[in-house]
């Protein structure tokens, strides 16, 4: 029997993340693979109060640790509802966004210490990782340019804190290159989907599903 999998999709705003999971999730369904996709924050009904509050919710201000919690209650919920049950199912998890964006955009870029943001991840998943991170990167004035909607909290932020988010996301990246894969996410969409299908397909055979790039 496959063993389950959990891949995660992560990087800076605008690099079309959101677009690569669905897109990786389609590829799965037509290989018949059980998936999964979910969305961190959000991804249960506690999780989208959590992410409506500390990404939209501008009459309150949030401080970093406070922003830095709020993210990990939703995404200890989510394990909790979603994600360790669909890998008990045997199935393929597809998140947007996990633990590591916490440790990059508070703490990296806000100010926090990345090595607690990381101990607090692993207590509130109760250990669960991805078995597979897809680190998205692009020119930031390329991912400026693709956001059709208005910022929200975060994306708003200065220049200079969207430079350490990157600077951040290449640093962790760089730590773990057996977990995490660098996609450069600059080209046109399906260019990108098929460098994530190739990594993607890697992973899956390794973990005994017959699939290939295809």
């Amino acid at each position: 029997m496959p063993k389950p999998a959990f891949i995660s999709f992560d990087g800076i705003d605008g690099t079309g993340k959101s677009t690569q999971c669905r897109m990786l999730v389609d590829w799965l369904a037509t290989l018949r693979v059980p998936a999964t996709a979910c969305t961190d924050p959000g991804g249960t009904a506690l999780g989208q109060e959590l992410r409506k509050i500390v990404l939209f919710g501008r009459e309150h201000r949030i401080g970093t640790v406070t922003e830095a919690m709020l993210f990990m209650a939703s995404r200890a919920q989510l394990v909790e509802e979603v994600i360790r049950p669909a890998l008990d199912r045997g199935e393929v998890v597809v998140s947007d966004r996990f633990t590591l964006a916490n440790v990059v955009y508070q703490g990296h870029a806000g100010g926090l210490r990345p090595e607690d943001l990381w101990a607090v991840g692993r207590f509130v998943t109760g250990g669960v990782e991805p078995d597979l991170t897809l680190v998205f990167d692009a020119p930031l004035d390329v991912t400026v340019a693709r956001r059709a909607r208005e910022a929200d909290r975060v994306e708003a932020r200065d220049p200079d804190y969207q430079r350490r988010v990157q600077t951040g996301f290449r640093y962790e990246a760089g730590r773990r290159p057996e977990k995490y894969r660098i996609i450069d996410a600059a080209p046109d969409a399906d260019t990108v989907h098929r460098h994530v299908r190739r990594e993607v397909a890697r992973l899956l055979a390794a973990h005994g599903w017959p699939v290939t790039e295809g």
